[in-house]
């Protein structure tokens, strides 16, 4: 049996970290009687990142505090807020949501069991809360709705009526969930605050808010699923991850504007267990190993530039890729790999402007995904060419006309998992139009032809990428520009039989290499 933790006990797991408390005194009168009930929400709209192990550290303090905790999937306020997403992908997105949710608090130890996870539209739709948002219509002014949701909602100068709206639904999901307090961010305050003012007016009680302090993000600013290198995701692999740090802002001294050590005082500090701490590990003519048991203790140092930026980089490399590493072995299954995919799809056309500097040359312009050969047959009017239908994980499959004819049989191509290159212009090849081309190897004769191999593990639609490039691929191939041709030349398999492009290997999402039987070939 664990020790029964007292009022005070219970108030500084509850508050600690925490940049304010509205509410104080009600939060000591409900300890005195019961455990408190919490509820934290997200909008499902941009892919979490490990930044959601603020908020996420945070409810597992609420839980050892013998809090009740809601997580609510905002899903309704997300489709809201601008919308930033259709609803059919919203629907994906919560459910990509609860799968990333329960993986990160599964990988700091909160027993699922204790949490209960809601979905915004299981009430928000009800005749009840549909009749409390006209109420709230008729009591809340313009002025008062704007103000509310200017640090979460976009601003504009004529507002559409449902970012007006979003602060009221937030306000009321207090009291449908019946819960005590509701938590987030500092950037939320004006809407809880609008929640104290405009609830009682409807003859509801106001609720306590606990607030999170903004953690800055890599290069300085907000962590933002928006900007790539601001943001690590949960699903990154160990050398992105070291990619995205190594580009880290970490200036030295600086500890006011510093989300590395943000992040370990917030997340790291709070999931130790007694007696750990925050190591480091460094070379022994660098002053050897060294944890630091306190927060304190690591800001002063590195304040007083005792610590150098790039062991703080490598420490928090390490402790990131162990919170990282159970998550990315949960989605490391078809079902959530499909999910991903689904929820999170290659972007698609990009609008260019007229004045946009032209693409830099590298293999990240290449749009490279995982194909599922769906069905293959011979062309009607060339014996030399296949008619595939090749699933990417699109709408529909895609058409692709490809010269294999004569060195793979009909039954070696179905069901083949195979390497497509989707950005190409579609051409028509004796009649039927291709979209997209077969990546295939072939000796020095042309005698031998075959697709590179796919490991068994990948999932049609995944991205194939080249290790140390990034970026988005271009919406198509200039032909006229002879962008495939200039990048083709450097694609082939090394003496290994391993893909590359000059020294980059190709990958899988989860690194593994992409491969042939031939090796030192070129690859087109």
């Amino acid at each position: 049996m664990k020790p029964q933790l007292s009022l005070e006990e219970k108030k500084t797991l509850i508050s600690r970290n925490l940049q304010e408390v509205l509410g104080d005194e009600k939060l000591t009168a409900i300890l005195k009687e019961r455990d408190l009930k919490i509820y934290w929400g997200t909008a499902t709209t941009g892919k979490p990142h490990v930044a959601y192990f603020v908020p996420m550290s945070k409810i597992a303090d609420f839980l050892k505090a013998g809090c009740e905790v809601t997580i609510l999937f905002a899903d309704l306020h997300a489709y809201l807020d601008n919308m930033k997403a259709p609803w059919p992908l919203l629907q994906l997105r919560t459910k990509y949501y609860e799968a990333a949710i329960k993986a990160m608090l599964t990988s700091i130890g909160v027993p699922l069991e204790k949490l209960k996870f809601v979905q915004g539209t299981d009430y928000q739709l009800s005749k009840e809360y549909t009749l409390d948002v006209y109420k709230l219509t008729s009591v809340v002014t313009q002025h008062d709705a704007r103000k509310a949701g200017a640090e979460v909602v976009k601003q504009v100068e004529f507002p559409l009526l449902s970012s007006l709206l979003y602060p009221g639904l937030q306000a009321l999901d207090e009291e449908y969930l019946k819960v005590d307090a509701q938590f987030g961010g500092v950037d939320q305050r004006k809407i809880f605050t609008f929640a104290e003012k405009y609830l009682p007016q409807l003859g509801y009680e106001k609720r306590i808010h606990l607030m999170n302090p903004m953690v800055p993000g890599l290069t300085g600013g907000k962590m933002s699923s928006s900007e790539e290198d601001s943001k690590i995701d949960l699903l990154d692999s160990p050398s992105n991850v070291k990619k995205k740090l190594k580009k880290a802002f970490c200036e030295p001294g600086n500890i006011a504007d510093n989300g590395l050590l943000s992040f370990v005082k917030h997340v790291l500090f709070s999931l130790f267990k007694e007696g750990e701490g925050f190591t480091i590990e460094r070379k022994e003519e660098n002053g050897g190993n060294i944890t630091f048991m306190k927060y304190e203790d690591l800001e002063k140092s590195f304040a007083e530039q005792l610590l150098h930026p790039g062991d703080l980089k490598g420490a928090v490399e390490n402790y990131i890729n162990k919170l990282l590493e159970p998550i990315r072995a949960a989605f490391d299954t078809p079902e959530l790999k499909k999910l991903s995919l689904e929820a999170y799809p290659p972007p698609g056309k990009q609008n260019k402007k007229a004045n946009e500097p032209a693409a830099e040359d590298g293999p990240h312009r290449l749009d490279i995904r995982v194909g599922k050969v769906l069905s293959a047959e011979k062309h009607p009017d060339a014996d030399t060419l296949y008619v595939l239908q090749v699933d990417v994980a699109e709408e529909t499959p895609r058409t692709v006309v490809s010269g294999l004819a004569l060195f793979v049989s009909l039954e070696e191509m179905q069901g083949r998992l195979v390497a497509l290159l989707c950005n190409l212009k579609p051409s028509k090849l004796k009649g039927v139009e291709s979209k997209g081309m077969v990546l295939c190897t072939s000796n020095a004769d042309h005698t031998e032809v075959e697709p590179i191999l796919i490991p068994s593990s990948a999932v049609p639609g995944e991205r194939l990428s080249f290790e140390g490039y990034s970026g988005t691929p271009d919406e198509q191939l200039n032909p006229k520009k002879k962008v495939w041709d200039k990048l083709q030349s450097d694609l082939k398999t090394n003496t290994q039989g391993q893909v590359v492009w000059k020294d980059s290997f190709l990958l899988t999402p989860r690194e593994e290499k992409i491969t042939s039987r031939l090796s030192d070939c070129p690859v087109k």
